[in-house]
């Protein structure tokens, strides 16, 4: 199977539906999040370095998502916040989640100095790490960090 990165500009044109049921499912809502706050305005990923992409298998169907905003936890607009990052559990481990972070941070390096992000997921931690953010948990809002230059 190959997958294809695109950026999503209006997340009213993108099917996401079986993302936002199956993240409900294992009990995490931050992609019901991301529908609501397009829809509400409050996020939509349309500041300086922002960007939100999903990943589509051959069908064209969306099997993972993510984008980047401006830390709301930062007083620096140069600091990145990875958000709303949910791959589909049938296509975990065949590269999506890799694919879909490496097109994160080459957009983020030309607007970041550095992307933060949090889990409590240990499947999350290793896979940060393994893309190269540092375990980082000194300030409550962040577990990892992820430095440019």
């Amino acid at each position: 199977m190959e997958y294809i990165v695109e950026r999503i500009n209006d997340l009213r044109e993108v099917d996401i539906e079986e993302l936002v049921q199956e993240s409900e499912k294992e009990g995490y809502r931050f992609v019901t999040r991301l529908v609501n706050e397009f829809e509400d305005g409050s996020n939509t990923f349309n500041k300086p370095g922002e960007i939100l992409f999903c990943v589509k298998n051959n069908e064209g169907s969306v099997v993972g998502i993510g984008g980047i905003n401006q830390s709301p936890f930062s007083q620096e607009s140069d600091v990145g916040r990875l958000r709303r990052f949910y791959v589909l559990d049938a296509v975990r481990r065949e590269g999506v989640g890799t694919l879909l972070l490496q097109s994160i941070i080459e957009h983020a390096k030309q607007y970041f100095k550095e992307i933060t992000v949090r889990t409590d997921s240990a499947k999350a931690d290793a896979f940060y790490r393994a893309c190269g953010f540092s375990f980082d948990d000194s300030a409550s809002e962040t577990t990892h960090i992820l430095r440019f230059g």
